[in-house]
């Protein structure tokens, strides 16, 4: 059997320092960081009104514990790629989980809002680069050849913890401090810093590298304003004025930095990526398939409480129904993509993905619950082997200097389109209620939240289209043409 070529092989006279291990096992490492921090914005959101009680503080006004790590990801994502080069992807995610534990423990310990809001600053600043270098961690470490099945692995408690989220968020608030929604970081944070040192090699890049500094400030001007306007919108918070203001800030950056970027020999996001077939079906494709994932936690669970009259507990166990899927899906993902290909799983698997998205508003309270299951189990396969399609084929043409900066700017992007889903599934179903002249959600409204965003999603399938028949071929090992 050939050789697989490595995905980004050691730069020359690198030492490397680690242990040679499984794709396996540095996929479950990197996403079991993964997993602490998007478990721990999922379980934070459960606990705000509890905390708000706590602090004395109005529920409104506990939103910024929210947004303020969406602050810290905004301005430090564009930069997680050169600082790995710089100092080294072993040592800069090691220091990452670090980061996000110290910040963990420093939040369970608050008695405040500001200082909450600090912690969650300190916090944002080790998660911003967590995802991202973990990444580019496991495309140093594994072949082409296991890129897939890595990604898949990858996936998994990525993709739980949101899922389990509420009701873990609930039990504990129920039964035990909200403190505890922050200590339960500790061991697995302590944890992932032992495993990265032991299995994980260090690896940096064999030129000095320039930071961008005035890229970086203009990026994170951008960033910054951009998602948390849009967070604003979609929860109601903050005045218009103040909404609008942060939005056009946010565009005029991002434009000053597109000049920027034009003419900067290292620029901190390299837009340049984009002229990558295989990177940019990805991102923009992804985007709009993200529009549906970011909305799904968002309209749901609401879904359930306020047009079923679930408690959250009740609503929690069903919407967990969909992590099932995602577990299913790891077992099956390299066969399908060897058999069919990335384009066809792009096109036909985000079509069925949008379908089962826009049934999820048919939804009734006297729907059998095991047909609700049904439905959701099937989602969440096909949305995650599509996800995981999105996020190796991203990386199939990515020369192997270039690999650092394309995992920040792909990781931006994709916050960001998380972030747009909320705000498009709030602006969906509040356009909804102001047309039906409801002044609270019917299930009707989140029928029609739920069929706007699907179609904003159909966008993913349909330019899908454009992608080469055999892109990704050498990942997945489909065959072309009979060879």
């Amino acid at each position: 059997m050939e050789t697989a070529t490595p995905v980004q092989p050691l730069p020359t006279g690198q030492r490397p320092t680690g242990r040679i291990v499984s794709s396996r096992t540095v996929g479950l490492i990197v996403a079991s960081a993964m997993f602490m921090e998007q478990l721990d914005g999922t379980v934070l959101a459960t606990a705000l009104p509890t905390m708000a009680k706590s602090f004395h503080a109005d529920p409104l006004h506990m939103n910024v514990a929210l947004t303020s790590y969406l602050l810290s990801l905004a301005v430090f994502i564009p930069a997680s790629g050169k600082m790995a080069d710089r100092f080294g992807s072993r040592t800069v995610f090691r220091t990452a989980i670090g980061l996000f534990v110290t910040g963990s423990i420093l939040c369970g310990q608050a008695h405040s809002l500001p200082f909450l809001v600090a912690s969650r600053i300190l916090q944002g600043v080790g998660g911003a680069m967590m995802s991202p270098v973990g990444r580019l961690v496991l495309l140093r470490a594994v072949s082409k050849a296991e890129l897939v099945t890595a990604m898949a692995w990858l996936m998994i408690p990525a993709t739980i913890g949101p899922i389990v989220g509420p009701p873990v968020g609930g039990f504990i608030v129920t039964y035990l401090s909200w403190r505890w929604i922050f200590y339960m970081n500790v061991p697995i944070g302590l944890l992932g810093v032992v495993l990265v040192s032991l299995f994980i090699a260090e690896t940096r890049a064999e030129e000095p590298v320039h930071f961008d500094l005035r890229g970086l400030a203009l990026s994170g001007t951008a960033l910054a304003c951009l998602m948390f306007g849009i967070e604003m919108a979609s929860r109601g918070v903050g005045s218009v004025d103040l909404t609008g203001t942060l939005v056009v800030v946010g565009v005029v950056a991002g434009f000053l930095y597109w000049r920027h970027a034009r003419v900067a020999p290292d620029p901190m996001l390299d837009l340049r990526l984009m002229r990558i077939q295989t990177f940019r079906m990805s991102v923009l494709c992804g985007a709009f398939s993200r529009i549906g994932a970011g909305a799904m936690p968002f309209l749901m669970p609401m879904m359930m409480q306020l047009g079923f009259g679930y408690s959250a507990a009740q609503s929690g166990m069903i919407t967990f129904a969909s992590s099932i899927g995602t577990l299913a899906m790891r077992f099956c993902a390299p066969r399908l993509l060897r058999r069919i290909g990335f384009r066809n799983v792009l096109i036909w698997v985000g079509i069925v993905s949008v379908l089962l998205l826009g049934f999820c508003g048919a939804f009734r309270p006297d729907w059998p619950v095991g047909w609700i299951y049904a439905v959701l189990i099937a989602g969440g396969f096909v949305q995650s082997l599509q996800f995981m399609a999105y996020n190796t084929i991203a990386y199939a043409d990515v020369p192997r200097l270039q690999m650092s900066s394309a995992t920040s700017f792909y990781t931006t992007f994709q916050q960001m389109s998380l972030t747009l889903g909320i705000a498009v599934s709030a602006a969906s179903l509040a356009g909804s209620m102001l047309m039906a002249g409801h002044k609270a959600p019917l299930l009707s409204d989140f029928t029609a939240a739920f069929l706007m965003v699907a179609a904003f999603s159909m966008c993913a399938p349909a330019l899908s289209t454009r992608l080469d028949p055999g892109a990704g071929a050498e990942l997945s090992g489909q065959r072309i043409g009979g060879h």
